[in-house]
């Protein structure tokens, strides 16, 4: 299976991937995708088996990218997704490898994941078997894991205002989202909303709409994330399950 490069050119015509079949999210679909034009110009790449299904990898360069990360020269992997039948076939290391040629004029590839897989994040397992190792941490459980091709290069690191791990406003719930990935339009601004209404909760929601926004996050994450009176409660869509633990 060859990989497909998506670009301005051919975006109408190629499925984005994870959410090719969520007809709840093609409002947020038709974001993304505007959002990728955008970014197309300042370096993104998004590159993806020429296939129906859940198997593509996203990154783009440090300077360019909206993860509160500091440093220069690297690049920046920002979803990394290889799902059901595709998985345990090679096709992992194929899209990593493509990354890898692209940043062979960088110092290196970054991702941010956990010590443990987590929903919308980069698998540190797979990660670690290629070479990969944990270069910085943030609270609660963000990892920066790091892979030099120049060994005297120096790692980014996560910004400290990054590493706070609490949201400053602890009025009830607060959410942050962004428009690189199709789902988090639906899930917070009609799900996560109807649920602070039916639970009488006080509400806001932030919506990242550039660089600055995301390098102001309170914790190394912009894709999407839930606070309970200030403590992140989960970086899922579906977050229902969580406040109510975190409530009661």
């Amino acid at each position: 299976m060859k990989i497909v490069k998506l670009n301005k050119n051919n975006l109408e015509e190629e499925h984005i991937c994870c959410a090719i079949s969520d007809k709840k999210s093609q409002e947020g679909y038709n974001k993304k995708k505007e959002w990728l034009k955008t970014e197309f110009k300042n370096g993104y790449r998004f590159q993806k088996l020429d296939v129906r299904g859940k198997v593509f990898i996203e990154y783009v360069p440090i300077e360019k990218s909206w993860l509160p990360l500091a440093g220069s020269n690297f690049m920046v992997i920002n979803c990394f997704w290889v799902a059901g039948q595709f998985k345990g076939k090679g096709n992992g290391k194929k899209l990593l490898q493509q990354c890898i040629n692209d940043a062979k004029d960088m110092d290196g590839i970054i991702a941010i994941s956990s010590s443990k897989k987590k929903p919308f994040m980069s698998d540190p397992k797979f990660l670690k078997y290629q070479d990969f190792k944990i270069i910085d941490e943030a609270p609660p459980f963000f990892k920066l894991w790091g892979l030099k091709t120049n060994k005297d290069a120096t790692y980014p690191k996560i910004m400290e205002t990054a590493k706070e791990g609490i949201c400053p406003d602890k009025r009830g719930i607060t959410a942050y989202y962004s428009n690189t990935c199709p789902f988090t339009d639906y899930y917070t601004n009609q799900l996560l909303r109807e649920y602070a209404e039916n639970k009488n909760i006080p509400i806001t929601i932030n919506h990242i709409k550039n660089q600055e926004d995301g390098h102001k996050m309170p914790i190394p994450w912009i894709i999407n994330s839930v606070f309970y009176k200030g403590e992140l409660v989960t970086l899922e869509m579906k977050a229902e399950r969580h406040l109510n633990k975190a409530i009661e």
